[in-house]
């Protein structure tokens, strides 16, 4: 596995490596694919969205209040597809593309992980799809929930345009039984977040990279203390049972994770550490 890095378009003054400007595009090869973390979004984020987090517990793994908080989308190439996972909020993912060469038009499969307006923002503009040639996969739970059973506006609009190009799939259990819904891609259940939230699990020529969506949105207290959940979880307990079973499959299998909410270079290693895990980002 390897990785390049590309220009960014964001300026932080966080320096990664020995960049003095943290890049949005981070690309990582697993097998026969490439992998592109995009940056869609970097701010400040406030860790009042934790529940059952002390005081004290807050001060110490948040001493001046922030922590690092991105929205990140992936584009993928390989297996004779051109792939993007969620599409944040529309904004920077088509600029970051075109910096990879990379043309809307080209995106033949837009997978989502959920319906959240983070995640599916970068669908539709005035209606019309803004991928289209795409097809959209996502998991049958989630597509119910939003667009039937929750009736949510956004959710339905999103996916309008594509009409009859949606495709729903049934997530399977990330140690066995996952679906390939593309060449070398399978979808996991990780519900909790939202009642059908995915992962991707990608598989080339003996290598993994496990996609986890949102999986987890503060890393710097819920790698060492998985069981904390977030007010945008819609079940927070099933969030956590989710996070922690996933947790330990990446350790046991010492498989790569990349997450939507995970600081640049948003992919890496998880490690055993006590009591909880530890992240090791790729460099």
């Amino acid at each position: 596995m390897k990785f390049q890095i590309l220009g960014g378009l964001f300026l932080a003054s966080m320096a990664v490596s020995a960049f003095a400007v943290d890049p949005s595009v981070f690309t990582w090869k697993t097998g026969g694919f490439e992998v592109n973390m995009l940056v869609e979004t970097r701010s400040a984020g406030r860790p009042s969205i934790l529940l059952g987090v002390s005081p004290e517990r807050l001060a110490e793994y948040f001493p001046d209040g922030t922590y690092q908080s991105e929205v990140n989308t992936f584009l993928i190439r390989g297996g004779g597809h051109t792939v993007v996972v969620d599409t944040g909020f529309g904004g920077a993912i088509f600029e970051n593309m075109r910096q990879l060469g990379v043309r809307p038009e080209d995106v033949d499969a837009v997978l989502l992980t959920h319906m959240h307006g983070d995640h599916i923002g970068g669908l539709q503009k005035d209606g019309k799809s803004l991928f289209p040639r795409a097809k959209v996969y996502l998991a049958k739970q989630e597509r119910d929930y939003w667009v039937d059973t929750a009736a949510n506006a956004g959710a339905r609009a999103a996916l309008a345009p594509y009409g009859s190009k949606v495709e729903t799939f049934l997530p399977g259990a990330i140690g066995g039984g996952a679906p390939e819904i593309l060449p070398g891609i399978r979808a996991a259940a990780a519900f909790g977040h939202t009642p059908g939230h995915t992962v991707f699990l990608l598989e080339s020529n003996g290598e993994k990279l496990l996609i986890w969506g949102d999986l987890m949105h503060v890393q710097g207290i819920q790698f060492p203390l998985p069981d904390t959940s977030v007010s945008y979880d819609t079940d927070p307990v099933a969030a956590a049972a989710a996070r922690k079973q996933i947790l330990d499959y990446a350790v046991r299998n010492k498989v790569p994770v990349a997450g939507m909410h995970l600081a640049y270079p948003a992919l890496g290693m998880v490690e055993a550490a006590g009591a909880g895990y530890r992240f090791v980002p790729a460099k």
